[in-house]
């Protein structure tokens, strides 16, 4: 088996066995993750009539917002590696209450046919730095925007700008059961994206022009409710199979745990603020 086909198998049993949390805290994440996908959402200016594609739609949130925007006459189309989640997603947005929404389940590397091509634009939130091939993905994207078309996409930077991020993972480890391995460098992961220079890259390989990458900061806001947030950062992360699979006993030290490594992020009252530095990306098809 290729590096590309491990790292594929890899993702697949990982989003297989992540699904559940990211259903079960669905409407907590699309109210508290909005701020990780709001400037690439704001800078593709979607206009009333346009096709957009989301890429790693998840529970389709940010579909829905996505295809409200471009109403009456327009329509998104959210796709993602995991069934559930779309099934989800599906179950969440019915297609009689939302005209203009749809869902797929696909790969964006690897998939013959994208419903709905060709797009006027593309919206990715926290996905490009997750998929084992970005060239391939990246090259399918370019394929399904129109000439002129539009990419605006968000991901991690590094470590030290995302400080909190590892604390539901390390946390957890010492209470639940065995967890996948750790992404290395540029395997998916939220730091395979932490050099601009390598989204650059990948980007022109694929077809992009027009490319631009830009910092920008956010701060997550989570109430004042410890225990909730503690297991909402656990249950989207890599330890949220082994975490849901653990006796209640287990899971409730793991919660406690991720409380204490997240209590310079808490203010009595008030809540959490988690600073997230993140890519902002944007790109055109040629014309």
């Amino acid at each position: 088996m290729s590096d590309i086909a491990e790292l594929r198998a890899r993702n697949a049993d990982f989003w297989a066995q992540a699904a559940e949390g990211w259903i079960r805290q669905a409407e907590r994440h699309d109210k508290l993750g909005h701020p990780l996908g709001a400037v690439a959402m704001r800078s593709l200016d979607l206009k009333p009539g346009e096709h957009v594609l989301d890429v790693g739609c998840g529970c389709g949130g940010t579909t829905a917002a996505l295809a409200a925007l471009a109403a009456p006459d327009g329509s998104a189309v959210g796709l993602d590696l995991s069934t559930d989640m779309i099934a989800a997603a599906r179950r969440r947005f019915p297609a009689d209450r939302h005209p203009g929404l749809h869902f797929a389940a696909g790969d964006i590397e690897t998939a013959a046919t994208v419903p709905g091509t060709p797009f006027d634009a593309a919206f990715s939130r926290m996905t490009l730095m997750l998929l084992a091939d970005p060239v391939a993905a990246s090259t399918r994207i370019q394929r399904v925007l129109r000439p002129g078309g539009r990419l605006s996409a968000t991901v991690f930077r590094d470590g030290p700008a995302n400080p909190w991020l590892p604390a539901a993972v390390l946390a957890a480890a010492p209470h639940v059961g065995a967890l996948p391995p750790l992404p290395v460098g540029t395997e998916p992961g939220p730091f395979a994206f932490a050099d601009p220079a390598h989204i650059s890259d990948v980007l022109r390989q694929a077809g992009f022009t027009d490319i631009a990458i830009d910092p920008y900061d956010v701060e997550l806001e989570a109430p004042d409710e410890p225990d909730a947030v503690a297991e909402w950062l656990i249950d989207l992360g890599p330890a949220g199979a082994a975490y849901r699979a653990a006796p209640v006993a287990r899971q409730t030290a793991a919660r406690a745990a991720a409380v204490r490594l997240l209590r310079r992020y808490h203010e009595r009252g008030a809540g959490y603020r988690l600073p997230a530095g993140l890519w902002h990306i944007r790109a055109a098809t040629p014309l």
